[in-house]
């Protein structure tokens, strides 16, 4: 055949399959419209929640049902605190210091590859005192003075467990309720389900701290705040600490504002031609997220730029809110994303992963976030933005109650999923509350247990999500955050 005829028969093929596309597109639109489920369409009748999968909504839309959090604030800490030495007091462990773990305390719990191979599990006790706090006389360490200041403030958990025992499984679970990779995050879910309040910054912001406890070995990957099969608008955008908090934001070299403005109308215009022909909703997706990037490069200098913070305030965040980048200036930034409109927040605070050195890392971590976390709730409150603002605490999974290795004054914990604690605060939570509750161990929960997808329902609630109705059909099935479990816990609520 002669090349050109070849290639004239492969145009026309192409065009086909395209307008093919087109017209699926065309008939799931009009079957959407008339009430019937569409190909990319959850249910047909919603009478309130998400926009259609096939758009990419930056505007406000209304809850399954009437919330009590318009926004969420997670500070993560990731590598797993241990919930023995800061949150979980158990007076019995100094007279079971030393004594091996008994196995019916075990109960042949599956172990990391770091401790599978020990011979003995010596209990080991925390070096560090508790005490009592507030009007509710909740128990916390010394380690976390700032924090006993605001316990009343605080709904405890100490009864969270997970079924991942390591890392990676274990935060992708806590961000995104699967433990494989791939599925929306819960930031992504939000920004999903009731869109922005803020114009000019995304729904959905994230911000990395390193702890000075101990090098900070755990990978945060990206996909940790992705958008998963959502449209990729609903995605983090991730807030550095260096001179260009967004990559990418500022324009080049010898192209002012108006040049930037004119071109990307031309590329909106080339983008709404391939949209029309192709129907493909990321690119959608991609014009919005250039006009986003366009108008943060006027909101984001104004963001981090503390210069109309008080004294006052920066003093209440401690001595580290004035270094960009660290725990304590992040929490700052929270909340002025929350004043904002910025529907989730996201923190991560790396460097809790003490297999060893615990007793010398753990009061550096702690020194990294007591102040600034008190601060922000206090701050919060003080500006009338607590009660609709639902902050969450907790890591991936707490520490086992016997030593890695050997028994040593600079002992260290694996890691352990079958119970951990956790806090929350603001929007819909009960304050001053103790939930659940652990053996004398801190190794089993005995009471009230609250599982990864229990925690999540529980958040969407409070929200104003019925988390069984947050779903989005791909791939021919309805997904949601909380699979096809959770129930909302409603000891945890107000």
């Amino acid at each position: 055949m002669h090349p050109i005829e070849e290639l004239s028969k492969q145009v026309v093929r192409r065009h086909f399959f395209r307008d093919s596309v087109v017209g699926v597109a065309a008939l799931n639109g009009l079957l959407n419209a008339s009430g019937h489920a569409g190909l990319g369409r959850v249910t047909a009748a919603e009478p309130a929640g998400p926009e259609s999968p096939n758009a990419a909504s930056a505007s406000v839309k209304p809850p399954h049902f009437a919330p009590k959090a318009k926004r969420v604030i997670y500070l993560f800490q990731s590598g797993g605190p241990s919930h023995l030495e800061m949150l979980d007091y158990k007076p019995r462990l100094p007279e079971l210091h030393g004594q091996e773990l008994p196995d019916s305390i075990r109960q042949g719990q599956r172990l990391t590859g770091m401790t599978s191979g020990q011979k003995s599990f010596p209990v080991v006790a925390p070096k560090f005192k508790f005490e009592q706090h507030g009007n509710s006389g909740t128990w916390l360490s010394e380690l976390l003075p700032h924090t006993g200041r605001i316990v009343d403030q605080l709904c405890l958990v100490r009864s969270m467990h997970t079924e991942a025992i390591n890392h990676d499984p274990a935060i992708t679970f806590l961000q995104t309720g699967s433990q494989q990779p791939g599925r929306p995050s819960l930031g992504a879910w939000m920004s999903y389900g009731l869109g922005t309040e803020a114009a000019e910054l995304p729904a959905f912001v994230v911000m990395i701290s390193h702890g000075t406890g101990r090098d900070s070995n755990q990978g945060l990957l990206d996909r940790l705040w992705g958008a998963g099969f959502l449209p990729s608008s609903h995605q983090g955008v991730k807030l550095r600490s260096g001179a260009d908090p967004v990559l990418y934001l500022n324009d080049p070299a010898g192209i002012d504002r108006g040049l930037r403005r004119d071109m990307l109308d031309g590329l909106a215009k080339l983008n709404e031609v391939q949209r029309s022909a192709t129907g493909d909703p990321e690119i959608q997706a991609r014009i919005s997220q250039y006009a986003m990037a366009f108008r943060m490069q006027t909101s984001v200098p104004e963001l981090v730029n503390m210069s109309d913070e008080s004294e006052a305030t920066l003093d209440m965040y401690g001595p580290n809110s004035r270094k960009p980048g660290t725990f304590a200036a992040n929490c700052l930034l929270a909340r002025r994303l929350a004043e904002r409109g910025v529907r989730f927040i996201q923190l991560y605070h790396r460097g809790w992963d003490n297999h060893g050195g615990l007793a010398s890392n753990i009061p550096k971590q702690c020194d990294d976030i007591d102040q600034p976390q008190a601060a922000l709730i206090q701050d919060l409150q003080r500006r009338g933005l607590l009660d609709d603002t639902l902050v969450i605490w907790g890591g991936e999974f707490g520490r086992t109650v016997y030593s890695q290795g050997n028994l040593q004054a600079d002992y260290g914990r694996d890691h352990h999923g079958r119970c951990f604690s956790m806090w929350m605060a603001g929007g819909g939570i009960r304050p001053g509350t103790v939930y659940g509750e652990t053996d004398d161990y801190g190794y089993n929960i005995v009471r009230d247990p609250v599982h990864v997808h229990d925690l999540h329902a529980t958040v969407l609630h409070c929200l104003g999500f019925d988390h069984e109705r947050l779903t989005y059909r791909y791939q021919g099935r309805d997904f949601r955050l909380t699979d096809v479990h959770g129930r909302v816990v409603r000891g945890l609520l107000a």
